[in-house]
């Protein structure tokens, strides 16, 4: 199993930007799959997650209302649609999966750079 994530950069405060998570080598229409973030000298947090058969998603309290999460299983790519990104969103945001829906996430991607200027 292989997830690639893209689509970071450089962003001015309350700008939107869109990573993609690419996933192949297995068919994965029964997983979860979550988006993580970590900041320079920071644990590893949690971002939100999406079940891939029922679309159902689930957000932490400090991206709520500003964050989407999708997923085209055509593509098997999820989306991480990030609104009004703040300075304090800058991290490297990672994908993983989660096979059993177990909260356990299994494979992880390598990451993607996300900086918010203010």
């Amino acid at each position: 199993v292989q997830l690639v994530e893209s689509g970071g950069g450089l962003v001015q405060a309350g700008d939107s930007l869109r990573l993609s998570c690419a996933a192949s080598g297995r068919t994965f229409s029964s997983y979860a799959m979550g988006w993580f973030r970590q900041a320079p000298g920071k644990e590893r947090e949690f971002v939100g997650r999406i079940t891939w058969s029922g679309g159902t998603t689930y957000y932490a309290d400090s991206v709520k209302g500003r964050f989407t999460i999708s997923g085209d299983n055509a593509k098997n790519t999820v989306y991480l649609q990030m609104n009004s990104l703040k300075p304090e969103d800058t991290a490297v945001y990672y994908c993983a999966a989660d096979p059993n829906l177990s909260g356990i996430y299994i494979y992880w991607g390598q990451g993607t750079q996300v900086t918010v200027s203010s």
